[in-house]
């Protein structure tokens, strides 16, 4: 699976370690940046993590800042986009079966190691549930083309 994965500077460490942990498992990662502790602004890697999902490049998206949350924002304005911050296994497979998630945020000084994996792992391996949530996905679909118009 092709993934693009991107944090911020206070993401650096755990963006690291989850894409050795993705290429291990065999996956393709595109890290879009950063590439170091250097000081830089969330948005612009929320961005191209976005832009890298919906352009079609990878699957699924990685996106981690500090807390996660500054990041997802970011994300979520890219159009196509549903962006989720989770902290835990429960709250990332949910994200995709309920949701249908295609990025993943993750908060470094929120998160353990253990339980960033383990949530990485979870948001993989789960499948959107289809049914009653897909009413509810179209719904978050339709708001972008309601504010397009």
């Amino acid at each position: 699976m092709r993934l693009a994965v991107g944090s911020d500077h206070a993401g650096f460490q755990l963006k690291q370690m989850l894409a050795e942990h993705l290429r291990a498992a065999g996956h393709e990662v595109t890290d879009v940046g950063t590439h170091d502790t250097v000081s830089v602004d969330y948005p612009d890697f929320g961005r191209a993590v976005g832009e890298a999902v919906v352009s079609g490049r990878v699957r699924f998206g990685l996106a981690v800042c500090g807390s996660g949350i500054g990041i997802c924002i970011a994300a979520n304005k890219v159009p196509g986009i549903r962006a989720a911050t989770v902290h835990d296994v429960t709250s990332a497979r949910l994200s995709r079966e309920h949701n249908d998630a295609n990025v993943l945020c993750l908060g470094e000084r929120f998160i353990g190691p253990q339980v960033a994996l383990d949530s990485l792992d979870a948001f993989l391996a789960a499948e959107f549930a289809g049914g009653r949530h897909s009413r509810r996905v179209e719904k978050l679909n339709n708001l972008l083309q309601e504010q397009q118009s």
